[in-house]
């Protein structure tokens, strides 16, 4: 007996999903068409001892004896708690240009990163978004594969990644840093429909003596002077250097945003609230 597509989409079609661990005749049912599955593998391929069907159910079970009072319609709570006029915060996951639409295929991620993904992932309607706030690096990174035109591969970049601690959240492969990509920065947040961006790890560039930022092909690059100084943990925008508040200002200027919320560090109180425009 082979595993080809026409077993593995019957697979694929018995799938177990949340709900079915209501009916255990059901579960089993599936868990035990998944396990002869794996178990082909595991054996033929790998060698090693096979899943016992009745262990895996088991111990499902046992997990689901613990959650199920929490599982519910989401679509439908969400909706209640609009109705409610609570407020909402959808966090997004990994960057703009990772998503399967609007990214940079064919490297990308699985999903929409973008905010059309909230509507798609919850149910919820367009309308009730009110507010969109884009999440930004001072600097530029990307973990993986495709192009990245404002990388780094000297000194510099080893810096940033060593200080910005530049290393993936799931895979913990370490991540591609690079000066500031304006350029597309400012196609992502139309993309997105910013309403306001948080522009983070700025002090990560506290050691540079000089910073460079991608404006485009026709512009080229802009060079901005290192402020050389530590910016750590400062909450107000007027005490950051010059430099800093030079830097911040400009990027603000180009993408027609307001930058709502600096953060100077990875504590949860080290962070400069800007324009004050965001009501959370």
């Amino acid at each position: 007996r082979g595993i080809g597509p026409a077993y593995e989409d019957k697979i694929s079609r018995r799938g177990i999903k949340l709900g079915d661990l209501f009916d255990a005749t059901k579960a089993k049912e599936k868990i035990d068409a998944i396990c002869e599955y794996h178990n082909f593998l595991l054996k033929n391929y790998f060698g090693v001892s096979e899943l016992n069907p009745s262990d895996v159910l088991d111990g499902l079970l046992n997990l689901f004896e613990r959650y199920k009072k929490n599982v519910c319609n989401t679509t439908d709570y969400i909706q209640e708690l609009i109705d409610s006029d609570k407020k909402i915060i959808f966090e997004g996951a990994q960057g703009s240009m990772l998503d399967i639409d609007h990214g940079t295929y064919p490297f990308v991620t699985s999903s929409s990163t973008t905010v059309g993904g909230i509507l798609t992932g919850t149910g919820v309607s367009h309308k009730n978004l009110d507010y969109v706030l884009g999440i930004v690096k001072a600097y530029t990174t990307r973990v993986g594969e495709g192009p990245f035109p404002t990388e780094l591969f000297d000194e510099t970049g080893e810096t940033l990644s060593s200080r910005g601690h530049e290393f993936g959240a799931t895979t913990g492969r370490a991540r591609r840093c690079g000066w500031l990509d304006l350029y597309t920065l400012k196609k992502i947040a139309k993309t997105n429909g910013f309403d306001g961006i948080c522009i983070t790890k700025l002090d990560v560039l506290d050691t540079l003596e000089e910073i460079q930022v991608f404006f485009g092909e026709k512009e080229g690059y802009r060079k901005f002077a290192g402020w050389k100084c530590k910016t750590n943990g400062i909450e107000e925008f007027k005490k950051l250097p010059l430099e800093a508040q030079t830097y911040i200002n400009s990027i603000e200027e180009y993408l027609e945003i307001p930058i709502e919320i600096i953060s100077t560090g990875p504590g949860r109180n080290e962070n400069i609230f800007h324009q004050r425009k965001l009501n959370i």
